[in-house]
């Protein structure tokens, strides 16, 4: 058993502390660890993007970053979307243009989506697409998603 390493970060604004392997991913350190349990496992080899979390203002892929690399950094998962039971304009958005079914890449997608209108809030078709490439899933079907990228960046425009 590998001696623990007590890693200080911040989660959705909060300070949180924990303790974790050096081996432990970031996706089992937020679930198993901190109890934050929305951002989901899909493949855990970083291809299909159902953990991707912002980490320093980047989405990564949870699975692939370890847990002792967060140390100090500044963390966004799922359920620092909302504000308290208000849904962000994203999540209003994926709900009323049918962009989610099964709900395992959800949680990805809807991150990457803050991701890029943090970067470019009025990004075209392309980039869109281009940006979210990275998130796989399996039971929508993409343009339900672009659709409800693209009308998540009007909402954001119109003031939520």
């Amino acid at each position: 058993m590998s001696k623990k390493i007590h890693v200080q970060t911040t989660i959705n604004g909060e300070a949180v502390e924990f303790l974790c392997e050096p081996r432990q991913s970031l996706l089992e350190c937020l679930r198993d660890i901190v109890g934050l349990t929305g951002t989901k496992e899909g493949c855990n080899d970083g291809n299909c993007g159902a953990c991707t979390v912002i980490l320093d203002g980047r989405t990564v892929t949870s699975c692939l970053v370890l847990g002792v690399e967060v140390e100090g950094k500044e963390l966004t998962t799922i359920e620092g979307i909302a504000d308290g039971d208000k849904l962000h304009p994203i999540q209003d958005a994926f709900l009323e243009n049918a962009a989610l079914q099964c709900g395992i890449c959800t949680p990805g997608f809807i991150i990457a989506t803050k991701s890029l209108l943090d970067h470019n809030p009025d990004p075209s078709e392309y980039e869109i697409r281009w940006w979210l490439a990275n998130n796989l899933c399996r039971c929508t079907g993409y343009d339900k998603i672009v659709r409800a990228v693209q009308d998540s960046a009007k909402r954001i425009k119109a003031g939520g």
